[in-house]
């Protein structure tokens, strides 16, 4: 069942926001007893309503007095369309005008204007209010909108009300079931016979009932014991939902509004955040370093704002928060409290050390970026591409978005088409280096011309790269010849033949080696693959292991000993045994106890 739409109220205290979501619904949102003693809202109230269409709608109602905003944030963040009430016979009051800034900020784009108390107010009253209500709302998500006077008294307008409401719920796109779960908590309570249950509304992603979840910012684990939508129970809920979750493991005092809900070991908090700014008043914006409170999701916390260039700012948190690309927020003065602006986050966990002019650069790219595309920017400028985990914790996303421009490692890992390139740039120059410094050698060693990359891309810099040649353990470039001098090449034909000749008996390595340049000719016979280091001290010529593989290819299938094995090929017992070992490496042979069989 797909998930119907939450819609909040917004409005000045005492203009019948909660009278008229109990109108609609038949539902007293007021559940707190100073709440009914005062007659006022003070925290946030809940509600649904099936609409004759089928409709589904979550009514979340806030408090409008000025007191109270940072409950109304945070009802308003979970919120999809917005009721915007004006009293018919007041018109458009202090909190009329910050609740409508406040949902212009969240960047909420579909709602209606009611005008409530139809029954109080005069004809020139009426019209006085739809002619502010049009004015305030000039130029906004709400300037084409209905305008709808009703009575929650007499039930007047109520009809059109529901019919409005309907459209809006066909119109309005839905949040996304296929991302990571998160559900901003607005509620926590213990419920007789249950235990913890939390509220809010599920933002994106499904959660079913057997579920485990991380509670952040204090990474708490707890199963999905039971879920409830619109007052049932359901086995899942799905992104737009708003959702009851009974929690087994966890007790209710250990979350509070403003954790969040989610998938376990998928993402992480942040306490520091890059963001683009929509400042409220065009001459507002801080030019230097200043304090506000964030209001993210249902959290409210203080933050340091430091201005960089142009509409974006870095926020230090004093609290860890759960926050993604694309989340909005708001910023408010503490004293006196006022609405300053809002936002969206662009990057929670930016580079600490790029300068100003960069960082402009990096966040207007981000900003102006598909997901798809933020990928691939968050891909490239890392030094060795990203793990799908790191891919999740940066953008949320799931399944990365896969482009023509990035390639996945193993499932695991993605690194760009560029930083392919770079590196096998990179590896050119660093042999071409390579081999004016030792142009008898085959090539080099893979071990140093790793240069830095992970061990598990190698595979993506150097397979399918016609530009070098691997050769075992050693790269070169393509075609690559050794460059043997006269006397170099006498040299390594008298050692080629010291070892032919000595056959069996070889002669120590160390013997041979007077100095560097003795030393590289023995390697680069061994490299080649004319002589064969069957131990670090032990060294035999080609010829000799194949006549010994030869040999043994007789005995396929045999157990035999080492006495065996010495009969079979003359060899002494001192090079019997780290032979034997080679070739149990080698899979010519295989140990069993004390003896060996043919493979």
């Amino acid at each position: 069942m797909s998930a119907g739409l939450v819609i909040g109220t917004a409005g000045h205290i005492d203009h019948g926001k909660t009278s008229l979501v109990g109108a609609l619904t038949g539902m007293d949102t007021d559940r707190l007893a100073e709440e009914k003693r005062r007659g006022i809202s003070i925290d946030l109230g809940f509600a649904h309503l099936k609409l004759a269409s089928g409709e589904r709608l979550s009514f979340v109602d806030v408090p409008g007095h000025e007191r109270f905003i940072r409950n109304m944030l945070a009802g308003a963040a979970g919120i999809e369309a917005v009721l915007l009430v004006i009293a018919a016979d007041e018109s458009v009051k202090p909190q009329t005008r910050e609740h409508f800034d406040i949902c212009r900020l969240l960047d909420i784009r579909h709602g209606l204007i009611v005008l409530t108390k139809l029954d109080l107010a005069t004809p020139a009253q009426l019209e006085r209010t739809i002619r502010d209500a049009r004015r305030l709302t000039e130029g906004s998500f709400l300037a084409n909108a209905p305008v709808i006077p009703v009575s929650s008294v007499t039930g007047a307008g109520l009809d059109e009300l529901k019919k409005q409401l309907a459209k809006i719920a066909k119109q309005t796109s839905r949040r996304d079931a296929s991302g990571l779960p998160r559900l901003p908590v607005d509620r926590s309570f213990a419920l007789k016979g249950f235990g913890t249950v939390v509220t809010g509304t599920l933002w994106s992603g499904t959660l079913h009932v057997g579920d485990t979840v991380r509670i952040h910012p204090t990474k708490r684990e707890a199963r999905i014991r039971g879920l409830q939508r619109h007052g049932q129970a359901v086995e899942t809920a799905v992104a737009g939902d708003r959702t009851a979750v009974n929690l087994a493991g966890i007790e209710h005092g250990e979350i509070k509004r403003g954790f969040t809900l989610t998938s376990a070991n998928a993402l992480e908090t942040t306490t520091l955040m890059d963001v683009a700014l929509d400042w409220l008043n065009p001459l507002a914006p801080a030019t230097k370093t200043a304090q506000f409170l964030l209001d993210i999701g249902t959290a409210e916390l203080p933050v340091t704002l430091k201005p960089l260039r142009e509409g974006f700012a870095r926020l230090h948190l004093t609290e860890p928060v759960l926050a993604l690309p694309g989340d909005r927020f708001v910023l408010r003065r503490p004293s006196p409290a006022m609405t300053l602006a809002g936002g969206t986050v662009i990057d929670a966990f930016p580079p600490r050390r790029l300068n100003r002019a960069k960082t402009f650069e990096r966040l207007s790219n981000l900003a102006a970026a598909s997901p798809a595309q933020r990928v691939e920017i968050l891909t490239e400028e890392s030094p060795n591409g990203l793990s799908i985990e790191q891919v999740v914790r940066l953008t949320g996303i799931p399944n990365a978005a896969h482009t023509s421009n990035l390639i996945l490692v193993n499932g695991q890992h993605l690194v760009s088409k560029h930083w392919v390139e770079q590196r096998r740039q990179k590896l050119v120059e660093w042999l071409q280096l390579f081999h004016m410094k030792h142009p008898s050698a085959v090539g080099a060693p893979l071990s140093q011309a790793r240069l830095g990359i992970d061990p598990a891309l190698l595979g993506t810099v150097f397979n399918n790269f016609n530009a070098i040649t691997l050769r075992g353990d050693l790269v070169s470039l393509a075609g690559y010849q050794p460059q043997v001098s006269n006397a170099d090449a006498k040299a390594l034909a008298q050692i080629e033949l010291a070892f032919r000749q000595a056959a069996f008996q070889p002669p120590a390595p160390a013997d041979l080696i007077t100095d560097k340049n003795a030393r590289d000719l023995l390697e680069a016979l061994v490299k080649s693959g004319k002589l064969v280091r069957v131990s670090n001290d032990l060294i035999f010529h080609a010829d000799v292991i194949a006549h010994i593989r030869q040999s043994l290819a007789a005995h396929k299938g045999r157990r035999f000993t080492v006495p065996d094995f010495k009969s079979w090929t003359n060899i002494s017992r001192k090079y019997a045994i780290p032979l034997l070992e080679y070739l149990d490496h080698q899979r010519v042979t295989k140990r069993e106890g004390d003896a060996r069989v043919v493979l």
